[in-house]
C-alpha cells in the first residue's frame, strides 16, 4: 500500500554575500535521524495542527497575496504549510519570522536569553508558537515567505512527504544557529560553493537539496531571489525510484539521466 505523504515546509533563508551574490543557511540533521540523517538540509519539518489553527486565526498571522507562483492555492492560509515553516526555522535555525507593532521582529541583546527559552520549550513540546506569540504580541510573518518550489517524496518509499519550499530573507537582527537537538551543524554557504563540495564528496545533500541550490545559483541578489518568487509559477516534481550501477537511485522523470544514489 502506497504511503500518504505528510505536509511539510522548508525555508531557505537568505542573506547577501559580502563579495556578492547570495547565501542560505543549512542545517545538518543528526545521525540518529529517521528521515535523512547526517545530511544538509534546509531547516523544514512536517505540519502540525497549532500550524494550520495559527493560519486561521487573522490576529495571529498577516495576509499573503495572490501570485503567479501558486495559482491553484496550494500554500493558501488554513494549510498551515507558512506557519510550519516559521515554526521549523525558529526550532532549527533560532530565526522567528514575526512582526511586532507592524516590524519585523527584532531581537536585542537583553532579549536573547528569553527567546533561548522559548525556542527551548518548543522544541521539547513544553510550549506552543501560538503561546509565544501571545506573550509577545507578535504576528506571524506569512507575508515574508516566497513560494519557490514543491517536491514529493517517491511512492515506493516508506516515508514521504508532499514538502513547500519557501524564501525569506535573514532579519538583520536576529542570528541563525543550529539547534544541537535534531541539527549537529549549522552555516552559511554559497550555493555554488555547497554544490561544488557536494559533487567533491565533501558533504552529503539530499536529492531536492541539490536541485534548489542548483536554482538558487541564478540569482545575484536576495531581492532578486525574492521578486522571481512573485512572478514564476511554482511546478510540482514528483522523483521516482529506479537502479542506477546497481544501486537504488531517484530521478526525475524529466531528467532521466541525472541519478542520485540513495
Amino acid at each position: 500500500m502506497t504511503v500518504q505523504p505528510r505536509l511539510a515546509s522548508t525555508v531557505m533563508l537568505l542573506r547577501d554575500g559580502v563579495g556578492g551574490g547570495i547565501e542560505v543557511f543549512m542545517v545538518r540533521r543528526v545521525v540518529q535521524s529517521e528521515f535523512m540523517p547526517d545530511v544538509f538540509v534546509f531547516p523544514g519539518g512536517s505540519v502540525i495542527p497549532d500550524d494550520r489553527l495559527l493560519e486561521e486565526s487573522s490576529d495571529m498571522r498577516v495576509e499573503v497575496a495572490p501570485s503567479a507562483a501558486d495559482p491553484e492555492g496550494r500554500t493558501t492560509l488554513g494549510k498551515g504549510l507558512r506557519a510550519a515553516a516559521i515554526r521549523e526555522l525558529f526550532e532549527e535555525g533560532n530565526v522567528l519570522l514575526a512582526y511586532r507593532e507592524g516590524q519585523l521582529l527584532a531581537i536585542g541583546e537583553n532579549s536573547v536569553p528569553r527567546f533561548a527559552g522559548y525556542r527551548e520549550a518548543l522544541n521539547e513540546r513544553k510550549s506552543a508558537l501560538s503561546t509565544i506569540l501571545q506573550a509577545e504580541r507578535l504576528v506571524l510573518a506569512t507575508d515574508h515567505l516566497g513560494y519557490f518550489a514543491h517536491w514529493v517524496t517517491p511512492e515506493q518509499l516508506p516515508k514521504r512527504f508532499d514538502t513547500h519550499f519557501f524564501l525569506a530573507a535573514a532579519p538583520p537582527e536576529q542570528e541563525a544557529l543550529y539547534d544541537r537537538l535534531e541539527t549537529s551543524e549549522g552555516m552559511w554557504f554559497e550555493p555554488a560553493d555547497m554544490l561544488a563540495r557536494s559533487q567533491r564528496g565533501e558533504v552529503p545533500l539530499a536529492f531536492p537539496t541539490f536541485h534548489q541550490l542548483r536554482d538558487l545559483t541564478a540569482f545575484g541578489s536576495v531581492r532578486e531571489a525574492l521578486n522571481a518568487t512573485v512572478t514564476r509559477y511554482v511546478p510540482s516534481h514528483y522523483p521516482v525510484l529506479g537502479q542506477d550501477e546497481g544501486k537504488a537511485a531517484v530521478y526525475l522523470p524529466e531528467e532521466p539521466d541525472t541519478r542520485w544514489h540513495l
